[in-house]
């Protein structure tokens, strides 16, 4: 048997034995987890210091730098919501719908674990115990596959994960790292249909398209944001430069972090310079259509080009934003449905009737009415640690928490009725 096979035999076995685990049991054993990597805390980052040393070695960008590196605050907030998963409700279990047919037949539909996922990523280390802590809270077993990038952060975490379900009713093989970097181990993974019962691919755009294109298992995709904000013309124009900051620089190297920022002609000319002014002192650069660029070219050379062919399809994922000038809503929302990823989109206005059409006209995952794309995100849309951010339709849309992990069985009790 393969390296690949057997770790998905073991998982296979694990979730069997983690689909009948109780609450109680499992939240001890999310707890020996969030303990053993606050003893481990030290190794942890030493390892993690060895990958973004071996990181700028290679010319890594800073952007994938910073998402790639942890600190004692970061580890501090990933077990922080590693235990607060504790207190979100189990969703195994839950009883959804019930009734009695005319025949005496008495059904029932009941939340059940997905089963065993796979899931691939790209950079982050914090993804390995958001997606360990979810996976076992919903009853999942769990392969896990990060990028060669922090292959020593994830050794040192899954280790630890590993070592704190140590005397829980929880297997150990229910949380698995593929620890080889080859990537021909990816594919095999990607055929394993009896093994695994869903994918979810977490990285940039090719890793999602070499996952839909070679994967003979069911693939949840998302995770990549080319993310907007509309300032209308009724808009309150300082407090919108405020949102706009807060969603450009509070983490710009985030899938939920803006891309482009639409401005309504009529308050352009007083809107983007008081715009370009405060993000400027902030390091932000920026990439403005024919219009935007006239009206800011002279004062901001250092810091404005024209936008190119393909800069409004891009993620930025670092410190730059992209600006255009529209006339008028339509054109706002026809600029969001050509160039967006359906990830996260939003409004800044004071007009109501406004901000309900573009809630009805603008398709993405998380759709914001004055307010931070930002907040796109598990914990801060109470749901704890998330395990991705789909921005498909079927099955799950926006974060991934717990009631995502799951499907239902119907439950049939009769008295030996038969089908007439």
């Amino acid at each position: 048997m393969s390296k690949i096979g057997a770790i998905c035999g073991k998982a296979r076995a694990a979730s069997r034995v983690l689909a009948h685990v109780s609450t109680v049991e499992k939240n001890w054993a999310l707890a020996r987890m969030a303990d053993q990597l606050e003893s481990e805390e030290s190794a942890i980052l030493s390892a993690n210091a060895a990958d973004v040393e071996a990181a700028r070695a290679t010319g890594l960008s800073e952007a994938l730098i910073d998402r790639l590196m942890l600190n004692e605050k970061r580890l501090a907030g990933v077990i922080a919501d590693l235990r607060s998963v504790c207190d979100l409700p189990d969703p195994v279990g839950q009883l959804l719908e019930e009734k009695t047919l005319p025949n005496g037949l008495q059904l029932s539909k009941r939340c059940v674990p997905l089963g065993v996922l796979a899931v691939i990523y790209e950079s982050r280390p914090n993804v390995t115990v958001d997606v360990a802590s979810l996976a076992l809270k919903s009853g999942n077993a769990v392969i896990l596959r990060g990028g060669s990038e922090t292959i020593h952060s994830n050794r040192a975490l899954a280790a630890a994960i590993r070592r704190g379900l140590e005397g829980t009713a929880v297997p150990a093989d229910a949380i698995q790292l593929i620890e080889d970097t080859d990537r021909a181990l990816v594919l095999e993974l990607l055929q394993q249909d009896r093994a695994i019962d869903m994918v979810i691919p977490r990285g940039g755009a090719g890793l999602h398209e070499f996952c839909r294109q070679n994967s003979r298992i069911p693939v949840i995709t998302g995770g990549i944001g080319i993310c907007h904000l509309f300032v209308d013309e009724s808009a309150d124009l300082e407090r919108s430069i405020e949102v706009i900051r807060n969603a450009k620089i509070q983490r710009p190297s985030v899938c939920n972090a803006l891309d482009t920022a639409l401005v309504h002609s009529n308050v352009a000319a007083e809107f983007l310079p008081r715009l370009v002014n405060r993000l400027a002192a902030d390091g932000v650069s920026f990439r403005a259509d024919e219009r935007a660029f006239a009206l800011l070219k002279e004062r901001y050379s250092n810091c404005i080009l024209p936008a190119g062919e393909m800069d409004f399809d891009t993620e930025w994922l670092s410190l730059v934003l992209g600006l255009k000038v529209v006339d008028s809503l339509d054109e706002a929302i026809a600029h969001i449905a050509a160039h967006s990823t359906a990830h996260s989109d939003g409004i800044l206005t004071e007009d109501a009737t406004n901000a309900e059409c573009f809630l009805e006209q603008v398709d993405s995952a998380a759709v914001y009415v004055n307010a931070s794309t930002r907040f796109t995100d598990g914990s801060q849309f109470g749901m704890g640690a998330e395990i991705a951010i789909s921005t498909q339709r079927l099955h799950a849309r926006g974060p991934m928490g717990l009631e995502e992990l799951t499907t239902y069985k119907w439950i049939v009790r009769g008295d030996y009725q038969v089908r007439p």
